[in-house]
Formats: C-alpha cells, sequence, structure tokens
C-alpha cells in the first residue's frame, strides 16, 4: 500500500520532467530560428482559435493559432502552425518568418524578442520546479515517517498472551 505514495508522486514528476523538456526543446528551437539569420516570405494560410474550460462556471481561455507556409532557400515548401501570434494576422497575409535549416526546418513567425522568449521559458520552468520540489519532499517526508512510525511494515513486537483457566487474555 506504501507504494501509492511513491507511485502518485514520481508519475507527476515524471510528467514534470516532459514539460521541462517541452518547455526547453521550444526555446531552443525559436533561439535558433532567429540565430540562424535565415528570413522568408510566409503566407498565412490559415488562423483559428482553440478554447479551453468554461465548463461548470469556470473562466474560458481562447488561444490563437496560425498556419503559415513558406519556401526555404533551397527550393523546399515548408508548413507550421504557431500558437499565439498576432490577431492582427489574418489568412491571406504575408509575414516575415525566421527559420533554421536541417532535416527537419524549424520556423517562427514571432520577431526576434530575447527578453519575451526568456521569460516564456523560465516561468513555466520555475513553476515546474515547484511541483517537482514538492513531489520530492513529499516523498523524502514519507519514506522518514514510515522508517520512524513504521508504516506499511511489520515492526516486529509481538503482544504476550496469558492463558488463565483455558481462557486466552491479552494484557
Amino acid at each position: 500500500m506504501d507504494l501509492i505514495f511513491y507511485f502518485v508522486p514520481g508519475l507527476i514528476l515524471a510528467v514534470v520532467l516532459f514539460g521541462a523538456y517541452r518547455v526547453v526543446r521550444r526555446s531552443l528551437q525559436i533561439r535558433s530560428a532567429w540565430n540562424s539569420g535565415l528570413t522568408a516570405e510566409a503566407r498565412c494560410l490559415r488562423m483559428f482559435t482553440t478554447t479551453h474550460g468554461g465548463g461548470n462556471d469556470t473562466s474560458v481561455s481562447t488561444t490563437l493559432h496560425h498556419v503559415y507556409e513558406f519556401t526555404t532557400r533551397d527550393g523546399r515548401v515548408v508548413r507550421f502552425e504557431e500558437e499565439d501570434g498576432p490577431a492582427t494576422t489574418i489568412e491571406g497575409d504575408i509575414v516575415t518568418v525566421h527559420y533554421a535549416e536541417g532535416p527537419d526546418v524549424v520556423a517562427t513567425a514571432k520577431a526576434p524578442g530575447r527578453a519575451r522568449l526568456a521569460a516564456s521559458t523560465v516561468l513555466p520552468l520555475a513553476f515546474l520546479g515547484v511541483v517537482a520540489a514538492v513531489c520530492v519532499v513529499f516523498m523524502v517526508t514519507f519514506q522518514q515517517m514510515s522508517a520512524e512510525f513504521g508504516f506499511g511494515e511489520d515492526s516486529g513486537d509481538t503482544v504476550d498472551t496469558v492463558v488463565v483457566d483455558g481462557v486466552t487474555m491479552t494484557p
């Protein structure tokens, strides 16, 4: 039964580590696109929104998505989707994209903004770090408590029994 007190925080910790990996990976991709110096004109093919929440009188959050298509300097046509772009960009608009070449072309239509990128990386990582710390502290505390108080294990204490006139009694 004690396994659940390690399994659940361990599972949460695994999800947190995967989330941190995704945040850092996307940040590095955007930075490499900006640092490559390669730009192209891209056409906005589609603009759409997704909503989350709204059930049981909760707040609704809306995310704006754009789908862009451009041609790299070696002639490959690349289509990509990006979240949180400007609301003023609509279907058919031409925008400048920054991209990095390679087997998988990484592109962004976001204008370079190092401070904004740093904030959008550090803040989620700080939150995920707090969640990870809480999980680790919980598991360590549970380990110490179970060692001190003998949760979930046989402490080895035996109770002496006394038989008086054929009746078993415990003092």
